[in-house]
This record gives C-alpha cells, sequence and structure tokens, in this order.
C-alpha cells in the first residue's frame, strides 16, 4: 500500500557550502582545486540538513538565482581575506593576496540569497563578506586595533574568547545572553554597513555577529561554530528556517 503523504519521511533541507579554491595536493597531483574542511559538512548533517558545495566560478546572475532556488539555505563559510579594494582601501602589510573569483562568487550569492530571502549563514570570512556586500568596512589587520594576536593566536591554533549577544536578536533566540567561542580571525568589521545590526561583541569591542533583520534568517558571526561538535544551535537554526523556506515555496 502507497504511503500517505502524512507518513513520508520529509526530505532534509538542502543546504549550500561556499569552499575554498586553492592549491592542493592529493596523491601525485598538485592542482588548482576546490575544497571544504569536513567540519562545515558534519554540522549540517548533525543539525538535519543534506550539504551541497558551492566553488567559486564564473558569475552569471540568471545561473545564480537558477542555484539558489534549487537551496533551501545558504552557508558563507570561512577563508581568505576578502579584497580591500572592494571597499575603497588599499591592502595592509598583513592582508592576503586577493581571491577575486571568490569575492565576485560570493557577493553575488548573498545579494540574490538576501533578494530571494533565502535563509543564510556567514561564518567568519562570510561575516565579513556580508559587511562589504551591504557597503560597510573591514579592519584589515585586528592586532593594530586591539594590541594583540589574542583573536588568531597561531597559524591553524584557535583562541577562545568571551562574546555577549544583544537582548531581543535572532542570535540571542538561538543561543542566550553569551557564551565562549572558537576564534581565529586578524581582520573584522569596521564600519558596519546600512541595514546590518550588530548582535554580539567581545569585551574589548570587537564585532562577532551581525544579523539582517529585513529576512526570516540572516546570521553571520566572526567566531568559527563549526569547531565546537557539542553546540549545533547556530546551524539547527540555519536548518530550521531552511525548512520553513523550503515548506513555503511548496505552497506557492
Amino acid at each position: 500500500m502507497a504511503s500517505s503523504d502524512s507518513e513520508r519521511p520529509t526530505a532534509a533541507p538542502v543546504i549550500g557550502i561556499t569552499t575554498y579554491l586553492e592549491q592542493a595536493q592529493t596523491g601525485v597531483w598538485d592542482v588548482r582545486a576546490s575544497f571544504l574542511p569536513k567540519v562545515y559538512i558534519d554540522a549540517v548533517t548533525d543539525a538535519g540538513g543534506t550539504a551541497v558545495l558551492l566553488p567559486p566560478q564564473p558569475v552569471n546572475p540568471a545561473a545564480v538565482r537558477r542555484l539558489l532556488d534549487s537551496l533551501d539555505g545558504l552557508i558563507v563559510s570561512g577563508g581568505a581575506d576578502v579584497d580591500p579594494a572592494r571597499y575603497g582601501q588599499q591592502p595592509h602589510a598583513k592582508t592576503g593576496a586577493p581571491r577575486t573569483d571568490r569575492d565576485d562568487w560570493e557577493d553575488a550569492l548573498l545579494t540574490a540569497a538576501i533578494d530571494a530571502e533565502l535563509p543564510f549563514l556567514g561564518i567568519c570570512r562570510g561575516a565579513q563578506m556580508l559587511n562589504v556586500a551591504l557597503g560597510g568596512t573591514l579592519h584589515q589587520h585586528l592586532p593594530d586595533v586591539v594590541g594583540s594576536e589574542k583573536y588568531q593566536p597561531a597559524p591553524a591554533e584557535f583562541g577562545s574568547e568571551s562574546v555577549s549577544i544583544a537582548a531581543g536578536t535572532a542570535l540571542s533566540t538561538l543561543l542566550g545572553d553569551g557564551l565562549d567561542v572558537h576564534v581565529y580571525h586578524h581582520q573584522a568589521l569596521d564600519r558596519v554597513a546600512d541595514g546590518l545590526l550588530v548582535s554580539a561583541r567581545t569585551a574589548d569591542g570587537v564585532i562577532e555577529a551581525v544579523e539582517l533583520p529585513s529576512v526570516p534568517f540572516g546570521v553571520a558571526v566572526q567566531w568559527h561554530p563549526e569547531e565546537n561538535e557539542a553546540d549545533r544551535r547556530l546551524f539547527a537554526g540555519l536548518v530550521a528556517a531552511a525548512r520553513e523556506h523550503a515548506s513555503q515555496k511548496e505552497q506557492q
């Protein structure tokens, strides 16, 4: 006997995650390759979503819209520094070489996601990319601002910082009034773009999260929640919003 619609299992929301595009070695090969640390994929699947990877590629607005129409949610992942030319600055001596292909791709994805009200989560670089895409700027080298390298202690070594979360924000609904987080960033948000709301800071004033109140779910954090296997609340929030988005599309 065929199952009724109410008996069919609910499909896992499909979450697209942007990826790196770097020189990579595997076996005998040393080539340019798209890749993403597995912790991002685990964070999505642990929260009940299905992860698909979105490597940097030439931007075609119609193709971007079609791509996002096939997704239920979007994650803009961490990685290399955003090109300072995008926010009207010359590069700092400590700013990494620009990855303009990735900048263009993620800018297009975020712009189209906002227009479509597709739920999204920015992580580290993703928070910076969101701010820049909407007209904000960055501190190019955070040690110049805070006087230490505690936000990026050493290569491949995460720092731990306490963040305070603003009451009444989407982030506070998910995480409460504060928590300790994994940080690994030498840049940070400076002038916040119009429309973004600062939802978390550290004790020394560094912006660690922003959100876009004009969309159903638009959250971006400067820290690395994917590194905390014991706490998947941010990803659960995204997946829940993605499930609601998918349900609304089916009803249209």
